[in-house]
């Protein structure tokens, strides 16, 4: 161990003594890229490799548009264009057949004097096909060596702009990684993994990991070292979020619900206002389970907009009640806390059950019956915002605690609901954002997850179009004829007001637009700027049917329920993500009228934000939606990712391309935490030692192993 201790500490050395670095490039990398130590550098890998062995000639470019390629010639000609900050430099290229252009927007002076005509050297970039011509803009440029042996596969750094203007490029970032690895002996860094691990999966070392990450020796050994990586990374993650649940669930206590009772049993036969789905069936079936264990339940419901999320969280809170418990609900706005109160007292009335609405505009009267009543049991269910969890509200005896849209809560707000007795509630946590299934059991390890994936039968799909800004009034058209069947319609900016350096549409603009273009109709303006008052008095208009346009910045995403509502319109809708497009378009389509979602954006999108659109218009399918939002933006965009307590940075791996490793990795967790892989001291210090660097913690693993 002492060896591994020892390159421990040479690879965490302090960057700027790194051959080539010094003061001023480790400044710059410190503020930059986050990077400090040697070991920084060394995780820095490559976003992509190139293959440097073969040469290309221009006949054999195709398309528009190329992957970074090396091409061999003779410079023709040089050209200063422009002026002052303006000014580049052109260059003719040829390879002795075809012609191309290169192009330099800085250190002109420079370049000018370094390259000349007739002489043979090797261009490496990326090259574009532009007004007529293959052009490449700041190629990495280099005399043509016929003794120097073919570089091979070379890996491509990513770069910020600031780094390429202070002189920054992809190969001097090859040639400072290749000056850490050189002075590293070869197999000297320290493993990382179990052996018993490696030997079963057949990975490579570590250090061949690390070195092939940087400069493969072929294709097949840097897809083995990452797959080795990407393992090694899940692995620790899981190894982590499994054993913080499962400590959690030795810790946490909770109520024991031995029976389904008279009010479950009168609901499900003679109130329920539908059908249930098997996916709701399904879901009860295992919250009912959770709640035999006498351990505290905490679930994640996933759940695609009116899927019955909310029928599922009524049915688990009567679960409490039978049992001689209370049962709260927490949502994130005062519109949505009411909306919520009244479904719920209109399925319990016929059941004797006592319900209550606390929000922040509760008077103070009653707030004091509201507290009485739970002090005394005789408040059965209490919905509301953050309110609930203040310090004033107390219950006799909280069973289950319901918090809907939970991306809006962080953990410390659903630990609050925990102390609000002296067992923990079983807590349902509920979300209409849906999630990848192995995104889910990786970012909300600290709960077990429920799905509906089936809409109550009857249900009409919504209309999904992509429509251009030059089909406008085609739109408005068809906003009139729905507002004239008694419909009402959502419009949606992504921003407040306009700006000068924006070509986004305004909300407030559009608001004095549709007034005008719509007299004699009401329309209501919402955007997060408003005092709460005002804005919970808009959308409750809205609500209620005194406007029949709602103008809206992404205030409306959660919580506002208007069944009448058949017309969703998003502005600029290029600049939207895909779950988000998916919850907006949620707002309609609530009632039985065939409702639309029209996405508005300008003709001039790039092919991928035309895919994203695309999607949309495929597909109401909201798993499928965030599985492809997944895969364009990756987990760290994904809203509410960053909720469950779990921090998480993965280097190497993607949860939505990676999704089988994922799988491995958890099963190897798992038979670790259950015993049944039994490890040498040797292993369970590594275990130890790289917990402790990636969670700043360690595991007492002699009483796993």
């Amino acid at each position: 161990m002492h060896s591994e201790f020892a390159n421990r500490l040479c690879i965490d050395k302090d960057l700027k003594y790194l051959k080539g670095v010094g003061d001023a490039r480790a400044k710059l990398l410190a503020s930059e890229l986050g990077m400090h130590s040697c070991s920084d550098l060394l995780f820095y890998f490559p976003g992509r490799h190139v293959d440097r062995s073969r040469f290309y000639h221009i006949r054999d470019l195709y398309g528009t548009e190329m992957p970074y390629i090396q091409i061999k010639g003779r410079f023709i000609n040089f050209s200063r264009e422009g002026e002052g900050r303006k000014q580049r430099l052109t260059a003719t290229f040829t390879d002795g057949d075809r012609l191309c252009q290169v192009t330099w927007f800085a250190k002109i002076q420079t370049i000018g004097n370094m390259y000349r005509p007739g002489v043979e050297y090797v261009l490496f970039g990326k090259p574009a096909f532009k007004y007529n011509a293959w052009q490449f803009v700041h190629p990495e440029v280099e005399v043509f060596d016929p003794e120097r042996p073919p570089q091979g596969l070379r890996g491509i750094y990513g770069l910020t702009d600031t780094l390429r203007k202070r002189g920054f490029t992809t190969r001097l970032m090859q040639t400072l990684v290749a000056n850490l690895l050189d002075s590293i002996p070869e197999g000297s860094l320290p493993e990382t993994l179990p052996a018993e691990i490696i030997r079963e999966r057949h990975l490579v070392s570590f250090d061949e990991a690390i070195r092939n990450m940087h400069r493969p020796s072929s294709m097949q050994m840097l897809q083995k070292a990452a797959e080795r990586l990407k393992f090694e990374e899940l692995f620790y993650l899981e190894l982590h979020i499994l054993e913080f649940s499962r400590k959690r669930n030795l810790q946490l206590k909770g109520h024991i619900f031995s029976k389904v009772g008279p009010l479950f049993n009168k609901f499900y036969s003679d109130v329920v206002p539908f059908p249930l789905t098997g996916a709701q069936k399904r879901v009860l079936k295992e919250i009912r389970e959770d709640m035999r264990t006498g351990r505290q339940m905490n679930r994640l419901l996933q759940g695609d907009v009116g899927s019955g999320k909310t029928l599922v969280a009524f049915m688990t809170m009567l679960l409490a009640v039978d049992n001689g418990k209370q049962a709260a609900m927490m949502a994130p706005t005062e519109i949505l806390a009411t909306q919520h109160a009244e479904a719920l007292a209109r399925w319990a009335q016929p059941l004797g059950i006592s319900t209550a609405l606390l929000t922040g505009s509760t008077r103070t009267a009653e707030r004091r019956r509201i507290a009485q009543g739970l002090a005394d049991g005789s408040i059965h269910m209490l919905i509301g915002t953050h309110a609930l969890i203040e310090d004033s509200v107390e219950f006799r005896d909280l069973g289950v605690a319901v918090i809907d849209e939970q991306h809006r809560f962080g953990v410390a707000q659903r630990a609050r609901l925990w102390k609000k007795g002296t067992v923990p509630p079983h807590v349902l946590v509920m979300t209409a954002t849906p999630i990848p299934r192995t995104l889910a059991m990786t970012v909300y390890g600290d709960l077990d997850v429920s799905v509906i994936d089936e809409l109550p039968p009857g249900r009409k799909p919504i209309q999904t179009w992509l429509r251009y800004d030059d089909n406008r009034n085609e739109v408005y058209r068809h906003l009139y004829n729905e507002i004239r069947k008694g419909r009402q319609a959502y419009v949606v900016y992504p921003l407040i007001q306009e700006s000068e350096k924006s070509d986004l549409k305004s909300a407030e603009e559009g608001f004095e637009r549709l007034k005008g273009l719509f007299p004699g109709i009401g329309v209501s303006l919402v955007h997060g700027k408003m005092k709460p008052a005002e804005k919970d008095f808009q959308m409750q208009k809205f609500a209620s049917g005194g406007t029949s346009i709602l103008v809206a910045t992404t205030v409306i995403e959660v919580g506002v329920n208007v069944p009448n509502a058949s017309v969703m319109i998003i502005e600029n809708a290029e600049r939207f993500g895909l779950s988000q497009l998916h919850q907006l378009r949620g707002r309609v389509g609530r009632g039985a009228e065939l409702s639309y979602c029209i996405l508005m954006s300008k003709r001039q999108i790039g092919t991928d934000t035309k895919k994203r659109l695309g999607i949309m218009t495929e597909t109401t399918d909201g798993f499928l939606i965030s599985e492809a939002d997944l895969k364009l933006r990756g987990p760290g965009d994904m809203e509410g990712t960053q909720q469950s307590g779990i921090a998480f940075n993965l280097k190497v791996s993607n949860l939505a391309r990676d999704g089988q490793i994922v799988g491995q990795a958890r099963d190897a967790a798992m038979r670790l935490l259950d015993g049944k892989m039994l490890l040498l001291p040797d292993s369970i210090a590594i275990l130890n030692r790289e917990l402790q660097i990636r969670f700043a913690r360690s595991i007492d693993w002699s009483r796993i192993s």
